[in-house]
């Protein structure tokens, strides 16, 4: 696969998104990088390197702004929810909260769609377009064993159904793209701290690390690739 040289980072202020700002602008020398960010600081600054402050969740800002761009490589949605003022993960249906659950998909599914719909002109342009987001292996419905995490898991495997419905579509009107969803594993950043004394320290993520695996993962991706479920090293998940 060819290098991207017009590259959209959807999240690009939270600790996975940063990372892939830092490696992308590393590893891709004529690359132009346009990155988002909502309430975070946007304080990355590189002379090839965009940012834009939007709601992705609004569909009626991310139209206008997706149709500034004439050619898009990859789209990388790294954006996503696990608590927050409305709540945290649920361990039991019993703390199920309608408003939580809903503002898991409302960051965790609904970006990807409305993304996938402003950007299909201009990623339909590239000669090897690429739409990846970052999923979680708790989306998967075979692989889940320990429930729990109602609103997280929904969302992602929401996500993940949005993800390889999109792929079969876009089979026809995108032949040559790839459409991805993947697990990052769990890294040592924000969304992750408060949830990280029962993770073994082996498997603590740096998210440099896990992010230069992601780039090296979608680097060797192609059309025959599109519509499966990856960890951050390139193994295939179960939906």
């Amino acid at each position: 696969m060819s290098s991207p040289r017009h590259i959209v980072v959807l999240g690009g202020s939270g600790g996975i998104g940063r990372a892939m700002l830092e490696r992308l602008l590393s590893r891709f020398t004529d690359a132009e990088i346009t990155a988002t960010h909502h309430r975070s600081d946007a304080t990355l600054r590189h002379q090839r390197l965009g940012w834009h402050r939007i709601d992705l969740r609004d569909p009626e800002a991310m139209r206008p702004w997706a149709a500034t761009f004439t050619q898009v490589d990859w789209l990388i949605n790294c954006a996503g929810f696990l608590h927050g003022e409305t709540g945290g993960p649920e361990k039991s249906v019993h703390k199920l909260e309608p408003e939580f659950l809903l503002e898991n998909i409302r960051i965790n599914t609904l970006p990807t769609l409305l993304a996938a719909q402003a950007f299909a002109t201009a990623l339909k342009r590239s000669p090897l377009p690429v739409l990846a987001t970052v999923s979680a292996r708790v989306g998967s419905i075979e692989d889940n064993r320990l429930g729990g995490w109602y609103s997280y898991r929904i969302s992602k495997a929401a996500l993940n159904m949005a993800l390889k419905t999109l792929s079969n579509e876009w089979r026809f009107s995108h032949p040559k793209g790839c459409v991805a969803a993947l697990h990052p594993g769990t890294n040592d950043t924000a969304l992750s701290k408060p949830f990280q004394a029962n993770v073994a320290p082996q498997n603590l993520f740096n998210p440099v690390d896990t992010a230069d695996g992601l780039i090296s993962l979608l680097s060797r991706l192609n059309a025959e690739e599109s519509g499966n479920f990856w960890t951050w090293d390139g193994d295939k998940l179960p939906w």
